[in-house]
């Protein structure tokens, strides 16, 4: 039986990230992760954006690691070789009803330790995103975008020449506590050609995303649910992609249940009209009940009128593993906690957005526990 100090359940980002960053310190460090390679799910079915930190309440921590792995992202993807811009976004107020809102957002990112955030007018808007229409806007000029697939191949990339131990098609099906370690049992390779294999580790890192719950209920913690939100894009290509520059986000919903339908320009020169926020049942539920294009164009023409459904096109969705169940109103923090009965054992829950901006931030606030655990 293989024996390691740490293994990490899930290889998205933050997992890769937590590898990397622990592989540092500690040899024998396994991840596993149940699809082909890493990061095929949440992690790269989203807008690819490196967040400043203005969305979150003060003192929480999306609001701390996401400023803090802001930087660390920038950093990490220039040192490596992951493609990136660093273009600022504008959040635009569409009407004057729509200005206090914008002034409570560009003072909670004050708050929470954003540099340079400053409003700007419709003429300025214009210089900015000339087809863009709106009263007035919160200007984020740390704001970025980021390759996702390529930054969690780099993380993995790193970690594995560090020591660490990357392995694939890997499924997690029981973790059996002991006094000093868990024995995790895995069913590793593809449903034709599988076996059954057995870790003991002196702790396990749960990053398991939107199966971070279930992951959790095999050690008997009941603490949280899943509920998966799905979030869907349209894509424009060819010379209609001129009609945007960089990032144009719209007000957040009031709710706290998305950043709204925003533009992303993105590194290959199309843009992207999403995510859309609707609950489905099932965590591999990308497909039944898409929205139809008209509805996109619909929500765009609010700050782009120029937009039209013929300029439009299906294109991917992603899940999010959202804590907050229908009908909750407000955002929900990141859970990163050792369990209270398996000390061993760290989870990691709700890892939404920003995940992907803070998961070098995360990685290190991880890396801190593990410590904790491995005295």
């Amino acid at each position: 039986m293989d024996q390691a100090n740490i293994l990490i359940i899930g290889g998205g980002v933050i997992g890769c990230a937590i590898a990397r960053a622990v592989s540092l310190r500690w040899q024998d460090v396994y991840l596993v992760e149940r699809f082909p390679k890493p990061g095929m799910a949440t992690s790269t079915r989203n807008s690819g954006v490196n967040h400043s930190g203005i969305y979150y309440p003060k003192n929480s921590l999306k609001a701390k690691l996401c400023v803090e792995g802001n930087r660390l992202t920038y950093e990490f993807c220039a040192n490596h070789n992951v493609p990136f811009r660093h273009c600022g976004k504008l959040v635009v107020a569409a009407d004057a009803h729509e200005e206090p809102e914008l002034l409570a957002l560009k003072k909670r990112g004050e708050d929470n330790g954003v540099e340079v955030l400053r409003l700007i007018d419709a003429a300025e808007i214009r210089k900015r995103e000339p087809h863009i229409k709106g009263v007035a806007a919160l200007d984020v000029p740390s704001t970025g975008i980021v390759s996702a697939e390529e930054l969690v191949h780099a993380y993995a990339r790193v970690a594995t020449n560090q020591g660490a131990n990357v392995v694939t098609h890997a499924q997690v099906v029981s973790l059996e506590p002991f006094a000093d370690t868990i024995r995790v049992g895995l069913d590793i390779g593809d449903e034709k050609d599988s076996q059954e294999e057995k870790i003991d580790a002196r702790c396990v890192i749960n990053a398991a995303g939107l199966y971070a719950d279930e992951v959790a209920g095999m050690l008997g913690n009941h603490s949280w649910k899943i509920y998966p939100v799905r979030g869907e894009y349209c894509e424009v290509r060819g010379p209609r992609s001129a009609l945007i520059n960089n990032l144009v986000y719209p007000l957040p919903h009031s709710d706290g249940l998305s950043l709204g339908v925003h533009f992303t320009k993105t590194l290959w020169g199309t843009f992207l009209l999403g995510p859309t926020a609707t609950y489905v049942e099932g965590k591999d539920n990308y497909e039944n009940n898409r929205l139809p294009i008209a509805a996109f164009t619909e929500s765009a023409k609010t700050l782009l009128p120029e937009i039209e459904e013929r300029d439009l096109q299906l294109g991917y969705a992603g899940l999010r593993p959202k804590l907050a169940p229908p009908g909750h109103k407000g955002i929900v923090d990141f859970v990163i906690t050792r369990d209270p009965k398996v000390p061993q054992a760290i989870h990691l829950v709700g890892m939404e957005s920003p995940g992907l901006t803070a998961a070098p931030a995360v990685a290190n606030y991880v890396s801190r526990m593990v410590q904790e655990v491995l005295v």
